[in-house]
C-alpha cells in the first residue's frame, strides 16, 4: 500500500462524503440501512467477548509465517504485527454484525479469514446462520479455529488453502448467498474476478462487501468495475469498505458516506 496515495484519498472521501446520516438517500431500504445500521451505535452481548480476543492478540508477540498467495511469498511476521495492522476494526467488525442482523443472512461466505474476527461477527448474531470461511494460511487458520472455540461459535465451516483453488467449490455448498464479504487477494484480477465468481449464487436482496477499496490503485479499478457491473443497482462506498446491492427497486446510485 502506497501510504502517501492512500491518504490523499482519505482526504478526498472525507471532503466529498454525504454527512446524510440517510437524509438524502430516498431508497427506503437504504434509507433505514444507513440510519438504523450503519449510524446505529448499539452494542451487543458478543462485542466485548471478541474485543476481549483481540486485546489478547495484541498483546501475543509469538513468531508467525504468513503465507501471501496474492504475492506468492511467505511472510515472516508475530501474532500481534498481524492483529494491529490487518484486522478489521471494531467499528467495521461490528457493523458487519449489525448488517447480518439485520438482513437476517442465512447464509454467508467471506473470503479472508486471518484470526476470525470478522468471521465471529459475521456468524455471531444466529446459530443458523451457515458460514464458510476461506483462508489460505495454516498458522492463522489454527488461531481462527482457537478463537471461534472460545467464543463458543459452532456454525462456522473454515477453508484452509488457496482461495485461487478453494473459492469454486466454497461457492457449491450454497444454493444462494445473502451475504459475502470479500478481504483476499487485493490485486485487481483476483478481486474482481472473485466477485464475478459469487455472482453465480446471489439473488435480487444479496449483498456483497468488498474490504479495503482504496488500499491500492488495484483495488480502486476493481471497485470501479463492480460498481459498473450490470447487475449492481446501487453501492455505498465507507471508504475502508464498499456494499454492494443488487435490488432491482434502486435506481442507479452510488453514495459516498462518512462512518
Amino acid at each position: 500500500m502506497n501510504r502517501v496515495r492512500y491518504a490523499c484519498k482519505y482526504i478526498l472521501h472525507f471532503v466529498s462524503a454525504r454527512h446524510t446520516r440517510g437524509f438524502g438517500v430516498h431508497s427506503p431500504f437504504l434509507f433505514q440501512l444507513t440510519r438504523n445500521i450503519i449510524y446505529d451505535e448499539s452494542s451487543y452481548y458478543i462485542f466485548p467477548e471478541i474485543e476481549r480476543i483481540r486485546k489478547k492478540l495484541l498483546s501475543n508477540h509469538n513468531k508467525l509465517n504468513i503465507i501471501d498467495f496474492g504475492t506468492g511469498k511467505d511472510r515472516p511476521t508475530t501474532v500481534r504485527a498481524v492483529a494491529s495492522k490487518s484486522l478489521k476494526s471494531a467499528k467495521y467488525g461490528q457493523l458487519l454484525f449489525k448488517i447480518t442482523n439485520f438482513i437476517k443472512a442465512q447464509s454467508i461466505l467471506e473470503l479472508g479469514t486471518s484470526f476470525g474476527l470478522t468471521t465471529s461477527y459475521l456468524a455471531a448474531s444466529c446459530n443458523k446462520i451457515k458460514c464458510i470461511t476461506l483462508e489460505g494460511s495454516p498458522e492463522s487458520v489454527e488461531i481462527a479455529k482457537q478463537n471461534f472455540k472460545k467464543l463458543g461459535i459452532e456454525n462456522i465451516q473454515l477453508i484452509m488453502g488457496n482461495i485461487d483453488v478453494t473459492l469454486s467449490d466454497a461457492i457449491g455448498h450454497f444454493e444462494t448467498l445473502d451475504l459475502i464479504f470479500i478481504d483476499a487477494n487485493h490485486r485487481m484480477p483476483a478481486a474482481y474476478s472473485y466477485f464475478e465468481l459469487c455472482l453465480n449464487k446471489i439473488h435480487e436482496n444479496s449483498i456483497v462487501i468488498i474490504d479495503d477499496i482504496y488500499w491500492s490503485s488495484e483495488m480502486e479499478i476493481a471497485w470501479k468495475m463492480i460498481k459498473n457491473h450490470p447487475q449492481v443497482t446501487s453501492t455505498i462506498d465507507l471508504f475502508q469498505l464498499g456494499m454492494v446491492f443488487f435490488r432491482t427497486d434502486l435506481h442507479k446510485k452510488h453514495y459516498k458516506m462518512w462512518f
